[in-house]
């Protein structure tokens, strides 16, 4: 029977919180993006007065999960890399683009929260209550475009840091 030590035991937690993260964060990004916000979309939300407003708050509140969990990842990187100087062993190449794309995916998620949202929120929201039917501002088409290319950016980033880490639970 083989005994694990503390070092071993201490990165095997952590390396399982980092993957239940990405597992959490990148099958509610997909939800979110594959099924609530196109069943909204089929069922006419998108023309109501409202869209603005509810889709604000639904993606509010779903961009600070995301930095929680971007925070928790980085972290988890971050801890990685100090266990691996305690025990004096040379980092691994994996560590450094780990590293690498925590940052990457908490500045993704940042860029949500406090640019992108906030953005789209006030270009959506109809200021004339006269006015019966909601037309599609024109600079939000760019806003979505940059938003599918930043959520693409973080789905393969996070992907490519989940197979990491799971490559490296197995060893």
């Amino acid at each position: 029977m083989a005994t694990l030590s503390n070092f071993e035991l201490k990165e095997r937690d952590w390396r399982s919180l980092a993957l239940l993260t990405l597992a959490f964060w990148l099958s509610g990004s997909v939800l979110l993006d594959l099924v609530i916000m196109p069943v909204l979309y089929t069922t006419g939300m998108m023309s109501n007065a409202n869209f603005a407003t509810t889709g604000y708050t639904l993606f509010n509140v779903f961009n600070h999960i995301e930095v929680f969990c971007a925070a928790l990842v980085l972290s988890i990187m971050l801890v990685f890399r100090y266990l691996h100087v305690q025990v004096a062993t040379k980092l691994a190449r994996w560590e450094d683009w780990s590293v690498s794309l925590a940052i990457g995916l908490f500045g993704v998620a940042l860029l949500f929260t406090y640019l992108l949202t906030p953005q789209m929120g006030a270009l959506g929201i109809q200021l004339n209550l006269f006015q019966a039917v909601v037309e599609t501002p024109t600079g939000m088409n760019q806003l979505h475009g940059v938003y599918w290319a930043l959520e693409v950016l973080k789905l393969t980033a996070g992907g490519v840091l989940l197979g990491l880490l799971y490559y490296r639970h197995d060893r």
